[in-house]
């Protein structure tokens, strides 16, 4: 069942939902969920500038049990990684950055449209939510290189209806391990190509949400030798 977990962000069927990424001036300070390091920091916007993601969010081959369909994906946001299910107990797992505290989500979900060097159409109510924290959000930003969707953006549907939650890149690289989007999930630019080049429209993406079991969709299998195969 598709499920937001934050009552900010609860926003009634056929209305847009808060998501996209997040933008956040030098002067501030976020507090942000450190998965390295397993707990909730706060750092100035400068020194999260500098940081670099831990090693075991580079992309890697693992062995993964699952029920789901070959070109499936996962997403385990607590874990913060998304697994794209190759077949033959294999998965190719990748680092993203999810949404911080409150903005988390669940549910079944599937891809409809897919799109290289997307535009950025932040959602009135981010738009209005940001200016009141003195951050102002552009109505519109074409795809390129500064543009916080990054190299490539996969749709998210439940149904027919576009949840305006994304699985796209990122110009922000020291965010992936991070809880610091509005719910939408981050990938290195490297990272969300090589999975555009994979997946097909009408792929089914599960997010196993803040607190929730994953054993009813997968068990990653501890393989010391997975990381020789990295993707890179």
């Amino acid at each position: 069942m598709f499920k937001k977990l934050c009552m900010s962000a609860v926003i009634a069927l056929g209305t847009t939902l808060t998501a996209a990424p997040m933008l956040v001036s030098d002067a501030q300070a976020e507090r942000i969920y450190d998965a390295g390091n397993r707990q909730w920091v706060e750092r100035p916007t400068r020194r999260l500038s500098q940081r670099k993601p831990h090693k075991k969010f580079n992309r890697r081959s693992v062995i993964l049990k699952t029920s789901l369909k070959t070109g499936s994906i996962i997403i385990h946001t607590d874990k913060k990684f998304l697994y794209y299910v190759e077949g033959n107990g294999k998965a190719t797992r990748y680092g993203v950055g999810v949404g911080k505290e409150g903005f988390g989500w669940n549910g079944e979900v599937s891809i409809k449209r897919k799109t290289e060097w997307p535009t950025w159409t932040p959602p009135a109510e981010m738009r209005a939510r940001e200016r009141k924290e003195g951050r102002i959000l552009p109505a519109s930003m074409k795809g390129g290189i500064e543009n916080p969707l990054g190299a490539r953006a996969l749709y998210l549907y439940k149904g027919n209806r576009d949840t305006m939650y994304r699985i796209h890149g990122t110009n922000q690289p020291w965010s992936i391990g991070l809880n610091l989007s509005s719910g939408c999930i981050r990938m290195l630019n490297k990272d969300v190509e090589h999975l555009y080049s994979k997946t097909k429209i009408g792929t089914k993406v599960v997010v196993i949400g803040p607190g929730q079991k994953t054993n009813k969709y997968f068990t990653e299998i501890t393989n010391p030798l997975a990381a020789l195969f990295s993707g890179g």
